[in-house]
């Protein structure tokens, strides 16, 4: 029944993610005003989805161009479906232009297609049917919207600050049947305070050094540009071997006397650095055989004993695992370093409920201060969980049971969404166990059959919650 009321709308869906997927959503902070609070990308995001609400009749209330909602239904209690409109970069290696979006026979390639416009068009398309069939609401609806969620939540963080608080509600920004728990997320830097004095002159004098662009992406570039007194062709040929070593890709070349160093890793989202390849990290490694000036040696030196090749936080003692949420991971999403200033690395870290965080960064900060390095704590966001036998979160898998016949259990993932931002907010599609998890990666796509379905399951859990109930 529910796929067959999606069908007639396959059309008018499509044409709406078009269009917000021809919005390059990506954070600016050097085009942040008091009208464009993350950049002009996210707000006009946001503004899209406020027009094709008035269009179909719906109304809108706008905080700040940061955040706002669409609204929907009638009744005493609000169920909220938290959406975001922003997106990471796109990076390179596309196929197509990622904001301009390819509609095939089977899918629809660009980014956002899976975080989260996708599942945000899904999602909204689930209550204009309803509202279209002229139920009787029992819930107000709000399809709160967001535009800072792949970054620091500055949206959320400011919508509930005077807007109402949904009592129930989810996020269509992971997987089903349902995501009940979440990792707690902690963003912090490790900054370099001393610059060391250098007793004699080193072979190697580090320039430069970039790798990432966010917290909570695997770096897939990192570049190191060289002062080289002598042995230039030395260390070419000692980085051509590393890389064939470490099946890495890079390229070297000598740019006005400085040598420029690349390597190519690969990107994936950073609540599961493991399956990354984290490109700064393998370029620290291969300059740690190298005779540096003394500061860019103790800067490669703590990430050596520290960073590289410890996904889990072996090396910074914060190695911690639960049966219910799994292990605790770290992702070094952006490194930089400057000759005269040092350098700074800027850690994703996701832990487990029972995790000490606090005690576990105190110790680590008293550990690395007679290092030469300090910590500078962003945001810290706790755990948040869910009992799945909750009748909540069971109503919710057994509409997505009834659209598919799979009787996968909820679990809990290490990604954050805007879930947590209820007491009782979980996590609800779009992807399923057969989607190809692309999110922060090239080619980023979702499948028609992927967005019908999801669009399905929402129209049928909300029938249930917001309707019979």
């Amino acid at each position: 029944m529910w796929r067959e009321k999606v069908s007639a709308y396959e059309d008018a869906i499509l044409e709406d993610l078009k269009g917000l997927l021809s919005i390059e959503s990506v954070r600016e902070d050097d085009k942040a005003t008091k009208e464009y609070p993350v950049g002009p990308g996210p707000r006009k995001a946001l503004d899209y989805m406020y027009e094709i609400a008035e269009r179909d009749g719906f109304g809108t209330h706008d905080v700040d161009h940061i955040a706002g909602r669409i609204e929907a239904g009638d009744g005493k209690d609000i169920f909220g479906i938290l959406c975001h409109v922003d997106v990471v970069p796109a990076g390179d290696g596309w196929d197509s232009d990622p904001f301009t979006p390819v509609v095939t026979e089977d899918k629809v390639i660009a980014r956002g297609t899976l975080d989260d416009k996708g599942p945000t068009i899904a999602a909204y398309y689930a209550v204009k049917i309803l509202n279209d069939m002229n139920v009787d609401w029992k819930k107000r609806i709000h399809i709160i919207i967001g535009t800072d969620e792949e970054s620091d939540w500055k949206c959320t963080d400011r919508y509930f600050e005077t807007e109402e608080m949904p009592q129930l509600g989810f996020a269509p920004d992971a997987e089903f049947p349902a995501i009940h728990g979440e990792k707690g997320i902690s963003t912090f830097d490790v900054i370099q305070d001393v610059k060391a004095e250098d007793q004699d002159e080193p072979e190697y004098e580090l320039r430069a050094f970039t790798s990432g662009q966010r917290y909570n992406m695997v770096p897939d570039e990192a570049v190191a540009k060289l002062a080289v007194k002598e042995n230039m062709t030395d260390v070419i040929q000692n980085f051509e071997q590393y890389l064939t070593e470490h099946e890495v890709e890079g390229e070297s070349v000598v740019d006005s006397g400085i040598l420029v160093l690349t390597v190519y890793g690969k990107a994936v989202h950073g609540m599961d650095p493991s399956i990354g390849v984290n490109a700064g990290l393998y370029l620290l490694n291969f300059l740690s055989q190298l005779d540096l000036d003394k500061t860019a040696a103790n800067f490669v030196a703590f990430s050596e004993q520290y960073l590289f090749n410890s996904d889990f936080g072996e090396k910074m003692g914060m190695k911690f695992h639960t049966e219910v949420m799994g292990d605790l991971t770290t992702n070094i999403g952006v490194i930089q370093y400057e000759y005269e200033k040092g350098g700074t690395f800027g850690i994703n870290l996701r832990y487990p409920e029972g995790f000490e965080f606090d005690d576990a960064l105190i110790r680590f900060k008293d550990e690395i201060q007679p290092l030469g390095f300090s910590i500078q704590l962003g945001k810290n966001q706790t755990p948040h969980y869910v009992a799945k036998d909750d009748p909540f979160v069971q109503t919710l898998v057994q509409a997505y049971r009834n659209q598919t016949g799979d009787d996968t259990e909820p679990y809990t993932i290490g990604g954050g969404t805007y879930a947590r931002n209820l007491d009782k907010g979980v996590a609800f599609g779009a992807m399923f166990s057969d989607s190809e998890d692309l999110m922060h990666q090239k080619n980023e796509y979702i499948t028609k059959k992927q967005l019908f379905n999801a669009t399905s399951i929402y129209l049928e859990a909300l029938y249930k919650l917001c309707v019979e109930e």
